[in-house]
C-alpha cells in the first residue's frame, strides 16, 4: 500500500453520454475543471443508435457515435479532462463541504469536492443471438427515437407494461401494422393503456407469445414467434423490432450511499438534480425513467453543473465567513 495522496478534483463527472458531456461543458465554462470518467460504454446508449433525427440543431440528422464525439470535443475545448475508466466504488461524505471519494477501475482512488452522476440506464434486451446481431439493423429499444424510420411499414414490439403499450400506440400512428407480443396471458399495463392498445385497429395483440428468432442477415426481415402454451410457431414479415421490456439504471455502485426508488433510479430533490448527499448530483437517465431522451438528458446535465457550481459557491462563502469570525 502506497501513501500517495489521492488526486483532488473540483468536479468529478461519472459517466458520459448527453448528460455527462453537457454537464462537462457547463462545468468547464464555470472554471470547475471537470474530470470525466467515461465508464464501460463511452458516449452511453446513443453510441448504439445509427441515426438521431430528433436532437435540435441537426436538420439532416446525425448518427449517435458521431454526435458523442462532437459533444466530447466541445467539452474538451473548454478544458474538460476526459478519461477512459470506470468508477467501481464510491464513499460519499454526508457533510456540507465534505470530500467525496471514488475508486477507478478497482485500483485508484480520487477525491472530489462535487460529483455529477450521469451513468445512465441500460435497456433490457431478450438476449437472443439473432436479436443482438441485428441491433442497429432493425432491432431497437426506443420506438420514439427510431419509429419514424419505419413509417408505413410492418413492425413488432415486445412487452406488456405501460411503456410497451405507449410505444405500440405511438408506432401504430406511423406504421402500417404493429404486432405486439406479450409473454403472459395479460398485460401489466394500466387499464387505460390496455384500452388504448385494444382499441387501436392496426395493433395485432398476441398473448402468451415470445420471440424465438429475429429473421434477416444484415437487417430485420421477419420474426419467428412461438406460443409458450401450445408451442405453435409462426413467421411474420417485419422490418423493425422494438424491445420494450424495461431499463436498468446503472446505479449498483451507489447502493447504500444514495437514495433510490424501488427500481434503482436515483432520487433527486424537487426540480433540481440534488441527491440526498450534499455536493452529489444526478443527471440523465440514471434519475429519469419518464422521458429517457437525449435532449432531456442534456438538459439535466446542464442543471447538474449549475447546481454543483452554486453548491461550491455556497461552501466557499461559508468557509470565508468562518475564517472572518476566527480572525475577528
Amino acid at each position: 500500500m502506497t501513501n500517495t495522496k489521492p488526486e483532488r478534483i473540483k468536479c468529478l463527472i461519472i459517466g458520459s453520454g448527453p448528460a455527462g458531456y453537457t454537464a462537462a461543458i457547463y462545468a468547464a465554462r464555470a472554471d470547475m475543471k471537470p474530470v470525466m470518467y467515461t465508464g464501460m460504454e463511452p458516449g452511453g446508449q446513443l453510441t448504439t443508435t445509427t441515426e438521431v433525427d430528433n436532437f435540435p440543431g441537426y436538420p439532416e440528422g446525425i448518427d449517435g457515435p458521431t454526435m458523442m464525439v462532437q459533444l466530447q470535443k466541445q467539452a474538451e475545448r473548454f478544458g474538460t479532462e476526459v478519461r477512459i475508466g470506470m468508477v467501481t466504488e464510491v464513499e460519499f461524505s454526508k457533510e456540507v463541504g465534505g470530500i467525496h471519494k471514488a475508486c477507478v477501475d478497482n485500483k485508484t482512488w480520487v477525491e472530489a469536492e462535487t460529483v455529477i452522476i450521469s451513468t445512465g440506464a441500460t435497456a433490457k434486451y431478450l438476449g437472443l443471438p439473432s436479436e443482438q446481431r441485428l441491433r442497429g439493423g432493425g432491432v431497437s429499444a426506443c420506438a420514439v427515437c427510431d419509429g419514424f424510420f419505419y413509417k408505413n411499414q410492418k413492425v413488432a414490439i415486445v412487452g406488456g407494461g405501460d411503456t410497451a403499450a405507449e410505444e405500440a400506440t405511438y408506432l401504430a400512428n406511423i406504421c402500417e401494422k404493429v404486432t405486439m407480443l406479450v409473454r403472459k396471458d395479460e398485460m401489466r399495463a394500466s387499464k387505460a393503456m390496455q384500452h388504448r392498445v385494444t382499441s387501436t385497429k392496426n395493433i395485432d395483440l398476441r398473448y402468451n407469445t415470445e420471440v424465438e428468432e429475429v429473421l434477416g442477415e444484415q437487417v430485420v426481415e421477419g420474426l419467428r414467434m412461438v406460443n409458450n402454451e401450445t408451442g405453435e410457431k409462426e413467421d411474420i414479415e417485419i422490418t423493425g423490432l422494438f424491445i420494450a421490456i424495461g431499463h436498468k439504471p446503472n446505479t449498483e455502485i451507489f447502493k447504500g450511499e444514495l437514495d433510490m426508488d424501488d427500481t434503482g433510479y436515483l432520487i433527486t430533490k424537487g426540480k433540481s438534480t440534488k441527491t440526498n448527499i450534499p455536493g452529489v448530483f444526478a443527471s440523465g437517465d440514471v434519475q429519469d425513467k419518464e422521458y429517457r431522451q437525449a435532449v432531456t438528458a442534456a438538459g439535466t446535465g446542464c442543471m447538474a453543473a449549475l447546481d454543483a457550481e452554486r453548491y461550491l459557491a455556497t461552501v466557499e462563502s461559508e468557509e470565508e465567513e468562518k475564517t472572518e469570525e476566527v480572525s475577528a
